[in-house]
């Protein structure tokens, strides 16, 4: 059998999952031809683990996307059942908003919105061959022998690529929800030049909800109102759901010790490296061997279905012991599994190989995203999708190339992690890997990065005069708060002991108020007499830059530190063993990473501040520095 010609496009992304989607939208929105290859058309969009978008970090980055001109945050929007903003007890640089989703409509809108985009081909086929040809560009060849020539391709196989299930002493090679995997492009990559290793994630059993006892579990309500994730909607109506939570108990605990050898986790039979902070319930059970209950949570799948998921309960034991632990769960002891947990093994790349444009070093017009670059979760996929489609395509239209860095930016710190220090387990995002998270939050996401996505291209003229809009509200906020006084009376002097803050005796600045705090917006609007008609989502903004001030201006002087180390360039091509002064360790890690400058060789794990300073006197006498006009998060 002979290949044929199939066509040519600018930009080819292959795998249709939360990576490839954003990457394929980017990239025929910046006016690329482009083309995004799914091995099964019903798999696009799809969540193959937990019904919901965002949580704990992973908030910050849909927020991120969507004040890019992504698509991730809207169509949560559009298929959400119930929100919640977590982390409320805390301060707000960690506060995160989590969407439960209708999972099945999700897919649905995803798929269609790729269908209608101009540029855009949703083809179906199974990629088994890449090849790079002398002129630059890239040849892929499908299985049924159908050959593409394309400019640039952004690879986001997910756990497709050489996908192996795993439950109990059973395996058998599979893609997630039982579509068949990428069995023959991992060989492809190898002889290509690109090693691949092996990654493990896994997911609950799903249950009928007719057969979970919900009056032994307790509810978990949506937040009211609910909030959107998108900045382009303006309100969402009410939660259309509840979820509920239960706990695991000693009898859980013993049916999973008693069967602890046939875990193929335990076993030996499963080769890739797991999540350490999303466990199995079995790992839980072993490495939290004196906790004497885990929770979990029971949430829907969607309205049209009767599938439960059961976060916090993945697994790979066998199906009967499975059925065993779950009936030993309050509220689940009648419960009919339809779905079994499994574990599922896959082929990734380590990220040390690429740029900070997701672009492999030494094949030039080849991008990697999302859990094939060695990250995990929905989010971290979708963020790294698009940048890399924002960067093939720059590529194709001979644009400069566009990096976010750690301050700028969750997603910049997720990609600077992962091409700096990699990833030596499915890689997840969490608030604590960022040191600039007070400025970093949720809520001002459109303020950091809308004028990013507006210069690109991906901000509609529409949204950019709301944009500037909200802005000019937020700056006349807060000449209003410090020139507003609020005089003292009877009621002011009631708020303020009753909030066990200080009475005062004169008249006091509504900005000097807000910075208690004890004190809010909602608590001062009785003697706040004169604020006008103002959004939450500007309220909210201008009380966290009052409350904060101090600790943000500190933190925006770490900023200027690490851009001056940003500024300072290394050429890409040196061979730091030449380098008299270096360790040996640092002189590996700086050739194996390539660094683009000091900054990000402060960051790699192996390269000491004594190295740095090796460096820094190297670039002193070489003068390599970059002016640092250069050096900026602009397009």
């Amino acid at each position: 059998m002979s290949t044929y010609f199939a066509g040519e496009y600018d930009v080819a992304v292959i795998g249709a999952g939360h990576a490839g989607i954003e990457a394929a939208l980017a990239a025929a929105r910046l006016g690329c031809k482009t083309a995004i290859f799914t091995i099964n058309m019903d798999a696009v969009g799809n969540c193959p683990c937990n019904p919901s978008i965002g949580g704990t970090a992973k908030g910050h980055l849909v927020r991120e996307i969507d004040a890019l001109g992504g698509e991730m945050g809207k169509t949560a929007d559009e298929c959400f059942l119930q929100m919640r903003m977590l982390n409320l007890g805390k301060g707000p640089a960690v506060h995160s908003l989590r969407a439960q989703i209708d999972r099945r409509k999700y897919q649905d809108v995803m798929k269609h919105k790729l269908e209608l985009c101009d540029n855009l081909d949703l083809r179906q086929a199974e990629i088994t061959d890449i090849e790079q040809n002398e002129d630059g560009t890239w040849t892929l060849t499908t299985r049924m022998l159908a050959q593409f020539v394309t400019k640039t391709v952004i690879i986001a196989t997910g756990t497709y690529l050489g996908g192996k299930i795993f439950i109990g002493e059973v395996s058998y090679e599979s893609g997630p929800d039982g579509v068949f995997p990428a069995t023959f492009f991992s060989e492809s990559l190898r002889k290509l030049g690109i090693p691949t290793r092996r990654f493990k994630t896994g997911t609950p059993a799903r249950v009928k909800r007719s057969t979970i006892d919900l009056d032994k579990l307790e509810v978990q309500e949506g937040d009211t109102p609910p909030i959107p994730f998108s900045y382009d909607t303006e309100s969402l109506g009410e939660n259309k759901v509840v979820c509920h939570i239960s706990w695991t108990n000693e009898e859980t605990k013993k049916i999973i010790l008693d069967n602890i050898h046939r875990s193929p986790l335990y076993g030996g039979k499963i080769e890739g490296v797991g999540p350490r902070y999303c466990p199995s319930l079995e790992d839980k059970i072993v490495r939290f061997e004196h906790k004497e209950r885990h929770q979990l949570f029971i949430e829907p799948c969607g309205l049209d279905t009767e599938e439960m998921y059961l976060q916090g309960m993945s697994s790979s034991l066998p199906e009967e012991v499975q059925l065993k632990f779950y009936h030993t769960i309050p509220g689940l002891e009648n419960a009919l599994i339809m779905r079994p947990a499994y574990a599922i093994e896959y082929d990734c790349i380590d990220p040390t190989s690429m740029n900070s444009t997701l672009e492999f070093r030494d094949y030039p017009g080849l991008y990697g995203a999302g859990q094939f670059n060695g990250s995990s979760g929905y989010e971290e996929a979708a963020a790294q999708g698009l940048i890399a489609g924002i960067n093939a395509a720059h590529k194709v239209l001979g644009k400069d190339e566009f990096i976010l860095d750690r301050a700028s930016s969750y997603i910049g710190t997720l990609i600077d992690d992962l091409v700096t220090k990699g990833a030596n387990e499915p890689y997840r995002m969490m608030t604590s890997r960022s040191e600039y998270r007070l400025i970093l939050r949720q809520d001002n996401a459109d303020t950091r990065l809308t004028p990013l996505g507006y210069k690109l291209g991906l901000i509609s003229e529409d949204r950019w005069i709301r944009f500037n809009e909200k802005q000019e509200l937020i700056k006349e906020e807060l000449r209003r708060a410090k020139e507003t006084v609020i005089p003292c009376t009877d009621k002011l002097n009631e708020i303020l002991v009753s909030r066990e803050t200080s009475e005062v005796t004169n008249s006091i600045r509504l900005i000097d108020l807000l910075k208690r705090p004890q004190l809010n917006y909602e608590v001062l609007s009785e003697v706040d007499t004169t604020r006008p008609e103002i959004p939450s989502a500007v309220l909210e903004q201008v009380e966290i830059a009052i409350k904060y001030e101090g600790y943000i201006q500190k933190q925006l002087a770490q900023v200027e530190q690490m851009r001056k180390l940003e500024a300072k360039v290394l050429p890409p091509n040196v061979d730091y063993k030449t380098l008299t002064g270096l360790r040996l360790e640092a002189q590996e890690k700086l050739n194996r990473v390539k660094p683009s400058n000091i900054g990000q060789a402060s960051r790699i794990s192996g390269v000491s501040p004594a190295d740095i300073s090796v460096l820094l006197i190297w670039l002193a006498k070489t003068s390599h520095t970059k002016p640092k006009a250069e050096v900026d998060t602009d397009v």
